[in-house]
C-alpha cells in the first residue's frame, strides 16, 4: 500500500498541479484573470521542475512518470479553459483551426486507453517542444492578448505530435514511459523483446 512517504519531491510537484486546477476553475469563475494566469504560471513552472529533479536525483519511475503526465493533462485542460473563458472572442474566431488540432489529440487518448487503459507518458522530445509552446502560447494570450505567430506554431507542432504519439502506441504492445520519439523506439529494448 502506498503512503504520502513512498512519493518523491518531483511527485509532490506533480500533485501540486493536480491540486492547484480547482482553484485556478475558482479564480476563472470569480473572473480574476490576472491571479489565475499568475498561478497557471507556477504550475507551468511545475512542470519544468518535477521532470528535471526527477532525472537529477535519479529518481525516475514509470509511477512518477505516469502522475508527471496527468499534471501535464490536467494543466492544460485548465489553461485551454481560461483561454476559452478569458479570450472567447479570439476561439470563435479560430474554432475551426483548434478542432482540427485538438480531435487528433482525442484520438490519441482514446487509442491510449483501449491499448494500454490509460494515458500514455512517452515524455517524447516532440511533446516537451509541444507543450512549451502551449503554455508560452496561453500565457502570452492571457498576460497579453493572442499572438498568431504562436498560434499557427503551436497547432502544427501539436499535430506533428500527436501524430508521433498514435505511430508510438502501435509501435508499443505494452505500455512504456519516457520513450524519446520514434528514432529511438525502433532501438528501444522494450519494444523489440515484445516483438520477438
Amino acid at each position: 500500500m502506498l503512503t504520502f512517504r513512498n512519493y518523491n519531491i518531483a511527485d509532490w510537484f506533480s500533485f501540486y498541479r493536480i491540486a492547484a486546477a480547482p482553484l485556478l476553475l475558482i479564480l476563472m469563475g470569480l473572473d480574476n484573470r490576472s491571479l489565475f494566469t499568475w498561478l497557471l504560471l507556477i504550475s507551468y513552472l511545475t512542470d519544468a521542475v518535477d521532470g528535471y529533479l526527477a532525472r537529477k536525483l535519479k529518481i525516475t519511475s514509470p509511477r512518477g512518470s505516469q502522475l508527471d503526465s496527468f499534471g501535464d493533462q490536467v494543466t492544460l485542460i485548465i489553461g485551454l479553459l481560461g483561454l476559452f473563458y478569458f479570450e472567447t472572442k479570439f476561439i470563435k474566431i479560430n474554432w475551426v483551426l483548434i478542432l482540427i488540432a485538438f480531435v487528433p489529440y482525442i484520438i490519441q487518448m482514446v487509442l491510449a486507453y483501449l491499448r494500454y487503459g490509460k494515458a500514455t507518458a512517452f515524455h517524447t522530445y516532440m511533446a516537451k517542444l509541444s507543450a512549451i509552446l502551449q503554455s508560452i502560447f496561453i500565457l502570452w494570450s492571457l498576460f497579453f492578448s493572442p499572438e498568431y505567430v504562436l498560434f499557427y506554431t503551436m497547432i502544427v507542432i501539436g499535430i506533428i505530435e500527436t501524430a508521433e504519439e498514435i505511430t508510438l502506441i502501435f509501435m508499443y504492445k505494452n505500455w512504456a514511459s519516457d520513450v524519446k520519439g520514434i528514432y529511438w523506439a525502433l532501438r528501444d529494448k522494450r519494444r523489440l523483446k515484445k516483438v520477438n
